[in-house]
């Protein structure tokens, strides 16, 4: 940890294995990573239509005279790619008062600040990024104040067919006709019109094509079918670079695109992101045994047999270290499984990451002041202290290579299951893949892969399982719903188990409460049991199952335990959020503009770094 703002700490992420990559590949790194710093601002105003003009002026003040008053505030909003927390989505306050702020910009900015007022000082005033427990009177659209609609209820679109469901903004006309305003860069030859971030999206595409200059002749195929959906917009183009990224295996790799849909209420909607790997030969074996036994660990799914894939392709899997990672990625992020399209799933399988030095930077800043606070016994602490790692380890990586992409729909479900099932789709699957590790973390085939090294590591995963449900309510200072998929799914994992099974009691012990496995083996049923459910609605798309699972189990809370936590968490005096620092890549050019070297460095000033990285566009563009 190199810094802290607030609840907020910054880690410093480190990446050695870059090192090791030839000239060539170092040079395609770079070009990457300044691709991923080029679509970096995309994010501030997917996730509010204030977001770049607020970040302008918190950069504005934060550098100027007097700006340590406002750095902390500004670092938190960069963290969290505007002002909603990136968990829990509730908004973040400045410490300093508006006038003060004000009076910080130069003349001719104060209006600007008038504007910006309400969007920034009142707390009344659009308080959640993304609402899916809405205030009475709004949806789920209307309630959340991201950028991904304007103008429109759930309502309006409800018979509305969009034709860029990912990649673009559904806005209502002056005559009340919806159109989408579609996120592109537009073709050189005028016949595809620029779209909306066709600035950030033009800057990348330059970015790409060097970097398909110097990868190999797959890869650059891949980088090329990126830059032709950055122009078109188009969805089948977006699904031809994910069928060829899905199959390029380099050890220098990356995404760059609008992934993930869980900012968008609807869970339809992608955020801008982008990570550039490097692959870290030390945790490979990991990955790569369990992808090469893919179809063994869908055979033994407590599912259906109507349910059970054949011939699953394995994933390509692979742990790596990050040299860059922007807009909606964070170093939280310590594995993925892309891509997300089931099409592409089908014919090709899917790629896992798991990020061993998010993982390094997180555990060490850390420590264990935690999980000694939460376990509930002395036997549980160590159990966790001697086999914790190696438990979140193996979950990450089960979660992501059998978890994602596991199991077969139902042939005569006409469209894609988060079609049906709508705001809770991400939690599902989320929890269908938790539970897909803790399913198979105690099969024997572990042992004989020698991917375990003791029982205690399914212990250890298991304890975790039951302990986050309270311990994870420190993030959650204010109200008392769930908003974040993947709390929802950690909450609705434990409370099921505990519910259906009592494997998992609340205990209560000098006025504190604690949440502890009393029976593994009961634990596993429960947890099977969800499994096999969760399965069949997905399959199913049963809409109205997974809303009353998931509503009773894994959405409200008790705000007196949460009171409870958020005290005995502040007690321990660790940040309850981090945010991570990129190792900085730097390039020497020749007389003839051409790459000659490049170095990697780590810088650990997270607010220098992020605005060395605005410095790639005008201020306006910011």
């Amino acid at each position: 940890m190199t810094e802290r703002a607030g609840d907020t700490g910054f880690l410093q992420v480190e990446a050695e294995s870059f090192r090791k990559l030839t000239p060539r590949q170092q040079e395609l790194a770079y070009w990457l990573s300044q691709a991923a710093i080029a679509i970096d601002p995309i994010v501030y105003d997917q996730l509010s239509r204030f977001g770049l003009r607020q970040k302008r002026l918190l950069e504005i003040v934060a550098t100027g005279p007097g700006g340590q008053r406002f750095a902390s505030f500004t670092k938190l909003f960069l963290a969290n790619r505007g002002n909603h927390n990136d968990n829990t989505a509730q908004k973040l306050l400045p410490e300093f008062a508006f006038e003060e702020f004000r009076q910080a910009l130069p003349q001719h900015l104060r209006a600007e600040a008038d504007r910006l007022r309400a969007s920034l000082f009142d707390p009344e005033f659009e308080p959640l990024m993304t609402a899916k427990s809405p205030r009475a009177g709004l949806d789920i659209v209307q309630a959340s104040a991201n950028n991904f609609y304007f103008g429109v209820t759930l309502a309006d679109l409800k018979d509305f067919t969009e034709r860029y469901p990912l990649n673009s903004r559904v806005a209502k006309s002056a005559g009340g006709s919806l159109e989408e305003q579609v996120y592109r860069a537009g073709t050189p030859d005028g016949k595809v019109p620029p779209g909306l971030y066709a600035l950030y999206l033009k800057k990348a595409i330059g970015f790409l094509e060097k970097a398909a200059a110097c990868a190999d002749p797959a890869q650059s195929a891949v980088i090329r079918n990126l830059v032709r959906f950055y122009r078109t917009g188009e969805f089948q183009d977006w699904l031809t670079f994910g069928e060829s990224w899905v199959q390029n295996d380099a050890p220098v790799d990356f995404t760059n695109g609008f992934v993930e849909v869980y900012r968008d209420a609807r869970g339809a909607k992608g955020t801008s992101q982008s990570f550039v790997s490097i692959t870290d030969e030390r945790l490979n074996r990991l990955m790569g045994k369990i992808g090469g036994n893919a179809q063994y660990f869908e055979n033994n799914a407590p599912w259906a047999d109507r349910y059970r894939k054949q011939g699953v392709k394995p994933p390509l899997a692979r742990a790596v270290e990050t040299v860059a990672e922007t807009g909606d990625f964070h170093v939280t992020t310590i594995g993925v499984n892309l891509p997300n399209e089931d099409e592409i799933h089908r014919k090709y399988g899917t790629k896992s990451f798991l990020f061993t030095g998010s993982t390094r930077a997180l555990n060490r800043a850390r420590g264990n002041s935690l999980l000694e606070e939460f376990a509930f016994s002395a036997e549980e602490t160590a159990i966790a202290k001697k086999y914790g790692e190696e438990a979140e380890d193996l979950m990450t990586a089960m979660h992501e290579i059998i978890g994602h992409g596991s199991g077969k729909l139902n042939p005569n479900l006409p469209k894609q299951p988060s079609f049906y099932l709508k705001e809770y789709f991400s939690t599902l699957e989320e929890a269908r893949a938790d539970l897909m590790a803790l399913w198979n973390v105690t099969d024997p085939k572990l042992g004989e892969l020698d991917l375990i090294t003791s029982p205690n590591v399914a212990k250890a995963m298991y304890d975790s399982a039951a302990r986050v449900a309270v311990a994870q309510l420190r993030r959650i200072p204010k109200g008392d719903t769930i908003e974040e998929d993947h709390q929802r799914g950690r909450q609705l994992i434990a409370h099921y188990v505990m519910d259906k099974t009592g494997a998992i009691e609340r205990v209560e012990r000098d006025g504190k409460t604690y949440m502890t496995v009393r029976d593994y083996g009961k634990m596993r049923e429960g947890i099977g049991a969800l499994l096999a459910e969760l399965m069949r609605i997905k399959a199913e798309g049963d809409y109205e199952a997974i809303k009353a699972l998931i509503d009773r189990y894994g959405v409200r809370f008790d705000p007196k335990l949460r009171d409870q936590v958020v005290t005995r968490f502040r007690r321990l005096n660790t940040p309850t959020y981090w945010a991570g620092i990129n190792p900085d890549l730097t390039a020497k050019f020749g007389p003839d503009g051409k790459v000659v070297l490049v170095d990697i460095s780590y810088p650990r000033d997270f607010l220098k770094q992020q605005l060395r990285y605005s410095a790639m566009y005008p201020p306006a563009a910011r």
